[in-house]
């Protein structure tokens, strides 16, 4: 309880730092900007935003993590990587970050403030295996892996306990989903409206399933012959869901029934700095994506950006 208070406190002090920039920051630098540079060579994947306005990136290069500031843009790295990937990210109330490190097979809890290394477990190992998104719950975590048929769930206690490396839990994915070898299956994942179950898009068929979290029994969607083709990252707010579709450079805003079994297409939010957008937060009235330009040829001075597009009204 200490750490967590103490971790809550430091967050407290950035939010206040960030909230009044330094005037020379004021001066120069536009309030809340709507792109914003990550490191060269970052290969930016992952975001992820909690209360606060601070935003969490991930690289696909070496799993780093670099925190920005959205009121000012600025930003720091706040851990480098282990060599794995990091993937999927999601912030809890407890300043810790959730990592999933992609072919690496392996998952991070990392404390947001100081960037220490809380726990790390290791969901598969070998070629097929692509540890993509994740979601949490009261129940825990629960993980998409793009090459392998299997929900992860790691799951957590009601006092925010992490659980010892064998407590992980394989879940095999049945029903209406159909893997296509060689190609990115499951990718984002969200709980639906109601909590009860959860939502996986399958980027390479660009459908929709609806989860049992407890058994794997996938449904499909009825999106009324819309194709979420390319989906990667998605972000529920009430009962719409913001669908990324990477190569596709938009967003696809579907509103859902409580349940999650019924979904229409209300729009597709597209923006000309869009660059193969990976994964979406959200921070107030805006919508943050990392530029993942998975169409470009990555390199160690390859610039890298988050741009950030106001949520439709």
């Amino acid at each position: 309880m200490k750490r967590v208070l103490a971790t809550a406190a430091a967050l407290v002090g950035v939010a206040a730092t960030v909230l009044m920039p330094s005037h020379r920051a004021a001066a120069e630098d536009p309030l809340f900007p709507t792109t914003i540079a990550l490191p060269a060579g970052f290969q930016a994947e992952g975001v992820a935003i909690g209360s606060l306005p601070i935003a969490y990136f991930g690289s696909m290069a070496d799993g780093s993590i670099y925190r920005a500031n959205l009121v000012t843009g600025h930003g720091d790295l706040l851990t480098r990587g282990p060599g794995t990937q990091a993937l999927g990210l999601r912030l809890d109330d407890r300043g810790r970050l959730f990592v999933a490190g992609g072919t690496g097979g392996d998952f991070r809890v990392v404390d947001a403030w100081t960037g220490a290394v809380l726990a790390t477990y290791h969901f598969a190992t070998g070629p097929q295996t692509f540890v993509n998104d994740m979601v949490l719950t009261p129940e825990g975590a629960w993980v998409t892996d793009s090459f392998a048929p299997v929900l992860y769930h790691l799951p957590i206690g009601p006092d925010g306990a992490l659980p010892p490396p064998d407590a992980v839990v394989r879940i095999p994915l049945t029903g209406d989903i159909d893997y296509v070898p060689g190609a990115f299956n499951a990718n984002g994942i969200v709980r639906t409206p109601d909590g009860t179950g959860l939502l996986i898009v399958q980027s390479v068929t660009g459908q929709l399933f609806r989860v049992d979290p407890t058994t794997g029994l996938a449904r499909r969607v009825d999106l009324g012959g819309e194709s979420l083709t390319d989906g990667d990252g998605l972000l529920l707010q009430d009962t719409t869901l913001f669908a990324v579709q990477n190569r596709r450079n938009a967003i696809a805003m579907i509103t859902l029934d409580p349940a999650g079994t019924v979904g229409t297409l209300d729009r597709r939010i597209t923006d000309p700095r869009f660059d193969v957008p990976a994964t979406i937060a959200a921070y107030g009235d805006r919508l943050y994506l990392p530029n993942a330009r998975f169409g470009t040829a990555p390199t160690p001075t390859t610039p890298y950006s988050a741009v950030a597009v106001d949520r439709p009204r």
